[in-house]
Order: C-alpha cells, then structure tokens, then sequence
C-alpha cells in the first residue's frame, strides 16, 4: 500500500447528516453507521482526553469531536495511508486530532507514558483464523486483522486513567472474546446489544467498562435501530434516537 491515497481513489461523504464530511477509500475499507454509534454511545465531556485504537479514516473520532468540543483527541492506526487519510479529514474538518501510525501492540514510547479518560475501539469484526480474506488489503486488515481482541482489550485498558471508560462495538458473536480478557482488568461491564429489527437477533453489541469499576455486570435489554418488523419503505426507517444519531450528531444514553 502507499503511503496515501490519490485524489482519485477517494469519496468525500457525508456524517452525522452533514455536520462532517470524510474523504474515504472508494474501493478499501469505508465506515458505515457503527463508528458513529460508537463515538455516540462515547460518554465524553469537554476536556477529556479520548485514544481511539485502530482509527481508520477518523470516523469514530471525529464524529465525537463535532458532537463535544474541548476534546483531547488520538488515534492510533496501523496502515499508513489510513493514518494519512484520518489527519486530512480532521484538518478538512476544523478539528483536532493528533494520529499516530502505529502498531496497537508497539505503541510509541510518549504514548505509552499517557493514560485517557477515555479508550474507544472499533475493532476487526472477523476472526482471521475462521475468515478468508478481502481482495483489498486495506479492507482485509480493518476488517480481519491479525491483532487478537484480548490484545485490543489489555492495551486499551493500560492507557485507561484511574475511573476512565473504554467503549467498544463488535459482533455479537465475539462478545465472549471481549468479555473473557475484561476479567481482572476492567470493572462495571455494561453490554448494550444492538438489534436491526424488534423480532430479529442482535448482530452487533456495544461494551463499556470501567478502570476501578466494581458495579455488576450488567446486560441490557437490546436496542432497536428500525421502526417495523421489516423493510416497508425505501428510507432508512431508524427510531427516532438512533436517527437522531445518524442525523443531527445526537448522543447516544443507553449507560446507567
């Protein structure tokens, strides 16, 4: 991969209903509506400092930054063109982002001696050992990765500041690989399942947990993204918060 992308390999879309706009690979990896559930479900307040793991084009981050000002915002990201691409769209944004092209496993030495009121992570939904490879090596990486969940946990949890949260968004079907490297490193876990549809299961789940936290665990009830029990009609049919959302940059309170 090269270092950046060409002007002609890219989109420029739109976020949050227009409130940001991101240049994004047109045949790579490109962020769809979890990176701005997760920076919504991000309970952040001006001043805090928030690390992103594994930050892409800047999605997550920057979807945060346009919702709460006064953040101190990083990202890490492994593949260079990606790093590239995530510092472009904060500078074509206004916003602050400091990006940093590392592997999460080998982080800088500066970065290591800092801690976060926040960690967010959205990572590679697939399992490399079960999974076959994408064609496009960027996309292969974001979306498989060769980096274990229990990796992404124990590191985002050494960067957490005393009472600091980590928030993450998965597959469903991984929530165990979150949950088994939680033990002993995080408290106060709260899993939040999101489901597309009232009768349908949930495919993706969002997680938080707590340096010092000694609440119980707490599993919520699923959260509906569509109004219906199927697709009727040719909008995107979301509930009202999670339009909300998508649409004006809204937060997300689904955390007790």
């Amino acid at each position: 991969m090269t270092a950046e992308f060409a002007d002609t390999d890219l989109t420029r879309d739109a976020f949050q209903g227009g409130l940001l706009y991101l240049y994004q690979p047109r045949h790579g990896y490109r962020a769809g509506v979890d990176p701005v559930l997760l920076a919504a479900a991000t309970e952040a307040k001006s001043g805090d400092r928030v690390l992103e793991l594994g930050c892409g084009a800047g999605a997550a981050s920057l979807c945060l930054a346009r919702r709460v000002e006064g953040l101190s915002l990083t990202g890490v990201e492994l593949q260079p063109a990606y790093a590239a691409l995530a510092a472009r769209n904060a500078k074509a944004n206004d916003l602050s982002l400091t990006v940093i092209n590392a592997d999460l496993r080998a982080l800088p030495m500066d970065l290591r001696q800092q801690q976060f009121d926040h960690v967010i992570a959205n990572p590679p939904y697939f399992d490399r050992a079960t999974g076959s490879s994408a064609t496009d090596t960027g996309r292969d990486i974001a979306l498989g990765g060769d980096t274990d969940l229990a990796d992404w946990v124990r590191i985002a949890a050494k960067r957490l500041a005393p009472k600091g949260y980590l928030t993450m968004i998965q597959k469903s079907d991984r929530l165990a690989d979150i949950l088994a490297p939680l033990q002993g490193l995080l408290g106060s876990v709260q899993v939040v399942p999101l489901a597309p549809r009232g009768a349908r299961d949930s495919h993706l789940v969002l997680v938080r947990a707590k340096k010092n936290g000694r609440g119980k665990f707490r599993l919520h009830a699923p959260k509906i993204l569509h109004v219906g029990g199927g697709h009727e009609r040719d909008n995107d049919s979301y509930v009202p918060d999670i339009s909300a959302v998508l649409r004006d940059g809204a937060g997300l309170s689904i955390w007790d």
